[in-house]
């Protein structure tokens, strides 16, 4: 379910929410892209924006060593401001991608999926335009999940579980006396 959850504010200035369609593009180790609504990001060792596994965002943005702070603003475009320039510099722009049925993405685990026959082929755009969503800077997107919904839709199947194995050995009982009968 990709809905919208809650937001969550956390003043790191690389983490993202997707306010509406789209998902962040991350390239996996096997050269692959994989796509994902998570977007805390950090930096790695060499100053490329990078998710909690340290895969990089694609298309790849790299922080120079020296930046004194980030800015990330709703079209996506990344900019720094380092020593000596008043001026932030633009130095990258995040793409999102959107299928024409994200359910049909497959999940591979750790908030990352990849496209099927079924979710289609990705297009990519900036954030803002075409229909995917703006990107606000310095929050995380919460879970969507109702807890509350999710324990009542398992003590439910639970309960079925109970009573089929109930009417399971009430058949076999049944079996048993009909045995028992013809000898």
């Amino acid at each position: 379910n990709f809905s919208q959850g809650d937001f969550a504010q956390t003043g790191n200035s690389l983490d993202l929410v997707i306010e509406g369609n789209g998902f962040f593009q991350i390239m996996q180790p096997d050269g692959t892209v994989a796509y994902s609504r998570s977007g805390a990001f950090k930096l790695d060792s060499e100053g490329r924006v990078v998710n909690s596994d340290g895969y990089p965002l694609e298309p790849g943005i790299t922080v120079p060593a020296d930046t004194l702070s980030i800015s990330i603003g709703s079209d996506g475009k990344l900019m720094v401001k380092q020593p000596g320039n008043n001026t932030p510099t633009e130095i990258g722009q995040i793409e999102l991608a959107r299928f024409i049925n994200p359910g049909g993405l497959s999940s591979q685990g750790k908030n990352l999926y990849v496209n099927t026959a079924a979710s289609g082929e990705a297009t990519t755009g900036n954030p803002g335009t075409e229909g995917y969503g703006t990107i606000s800077q310095g929050f995380i997107e919460l879970s969507n999940v109702n807890v509350v919904e999710e324990m009542v839709n398992m003590i439910v199947s639970q309960r079925a579980y109970e009573i089929n194995s109930k009417a399971v050995q009430a058949s076999d009982e049944m079996l048993q006396v009909a045995n028992n009968l013809r000898r």
